[in-house]
């Protein structure tokens, strides 16, 4: 019967966060390096050439998109492999130094990574105040002789807010400390200027915006000492082993360049009218993070009295894909410690919902949405023990 309805229901796909649907000029980039084009990178002859040449060219678009030079960029798997090899990376090879801070509200990429690190180095875990804003003054407060790196997320992928980097940037580079950021959400979406901004290394992942899945990009600014995380080649500077994916690497590329200030502009315009309605027409709801500093196409919205899990569900029976907090964590029954991090409750964390919208998200989808929505929560409260 689910089924059936599944068939006969508008798909909605307000999902973007979690990834994004590949666009149709980058699957037509990509499609001869499955075939014709098929060779190594690192073979001297013709075919390898070929690849060579496409791979070096990407890694031109890449860096151009963030007024890198071409020598500073190296592809990985994805945000979170840039995440562990930036991390990681500096502090193994910093002979001197064991201290890195972070924020409590990063992507499981970086906590996870420094949760593991604590057995040899010590962390420090920022809070954030109720928008999700890292208190700049107590991240200078933090900072000791023996910290090696800062790494906080330029844009949180549940509740969208944008960090300070610049400031941060300035703060590290008055002590001599290394910074990274989590810029899987925001790049193509947020400005990135590393010749504007003290950043070190930034990590990138192509799927969010439109490329392909299982690959991503770090940028380390040239000087940055990191040792590398896997043995068995010399590929990318000799800072990642391993044969290239070029026909990803050639979607990533294509995905930049298609990438559209208006498609940002067209997001935040649907997004802002979205968040009023919601706000204007159904009662009892929050939307988590500030609304100013805030990525063009994320509302994270808590429906107090409800399970958001049921809410996902009911939205999903008419064929529109949401999540409630990241996709990496969506399937755990714990509240999102990026909502608890901003001082929800429990109940109200696990009632929260992240819409997530792309460039090809109309105000009829939306539309379609909120009547859905509406009608969801309407009947959720009717059986719910917490509703008043």
């Amino acid at each position: 019967m689910l089924q059936k309805t599944l068939k006969m229901a508008k798909k909605v796909y307000l999902d973007h966060g979690a990834t994004t649907p590949v666009d149709a000029e980058v699957v037509e980039a990509m499609q001869p390096y499955f075939t014709e084009k098929f060779g190594n990178a690192s073979s001297i002859h013709c075919f390898g050439k070929v690849a060579r040449d496409a791979l070096e060219k990407s890694r031109e678009i890449i860096a151009w998109k963030i007024n890198a030079e071409k020598d500073e960029i190296i592809f990985t798997s994805g945000g979170s492999e840039s995440n562990n090899l930036a991390i990681k990376g500096v502090l193994f090879a910093n002979k001197e130094k064991n201290h890195i801070i972070t924020s409590k509200i990063e992507h499981p990429a970086v906590l996870q990574t420094c949760q593991a690190l604590e057995n040899g180095f010590s962390v420090t875990y920022l809070d954030v105040d109720a928008g999700g804003l890292v208190d700049l003054k107590k991240l200078e407060e933090a900072i000791t002789d023996k910290t090696a790196l800062v790494s906080i997320m330029h844009a949180n992928n549940e509740i969208g807010v944008i960090q300070d980097i610049r400031t941060i940037g300035e703060i590290c580079k008055r002590h001599n400390v290394l910074f990274h950021t989590d810029a899987v959400q925001s790049f193509t979406k947020v400005p990135i200027d590393v010749k504007d901004i003290n950043v070190d290394l930034i990590s990138l992942s192509s799927h969010k915006m439109h490329g392909p899945k299982g690959i991503g990009a770090l940028f380390i600014k040239k000087g940055t000492e990191l040792q590398k995380q896997n043995q068995g080649g010399h590929q990318e500077l000799d800072l990642r082993a391993g044969t290239e994916n070029i026909s990803g690497i050639v979607g990533f590329a294509k995905a930049v360049e298609l990438a559209s200030d208006d498609h940002v502009a067209q997001m935040q315009e649907l997004r802002d009218k979205f968040i009023d309605k919601i706000l204007k027409e159904i009662s009892d709801t929050t939307l988590n993070g500030g609304r100013e500093e805030r990525l063009c196409n994320n509302v994270n919205i808590t429906f107090k009295f409800i399970e958001g899990e049921g809410l996902l569900l009911h939205l999903d029976a008419h064929g529109i894909a949401v999540s409630t907090g990241s996709a990496c964590t969506s399937q755990s029954l714990e509240p999102s410690h990026v909502l608890l991090a901003i001082g929800l409750k429990h109940e109200d964390a696990h009632g929260a919902i992240r819409f997530t919208l792309g460039k090809e998200n109309t105000q009829e989808e939306l539309d379609y949405t909120f009547e859905k929505l509406k009608e969801a929560v309407k009947n959720l409260r009717k059986i719910s023990p917490l509703a008043k």
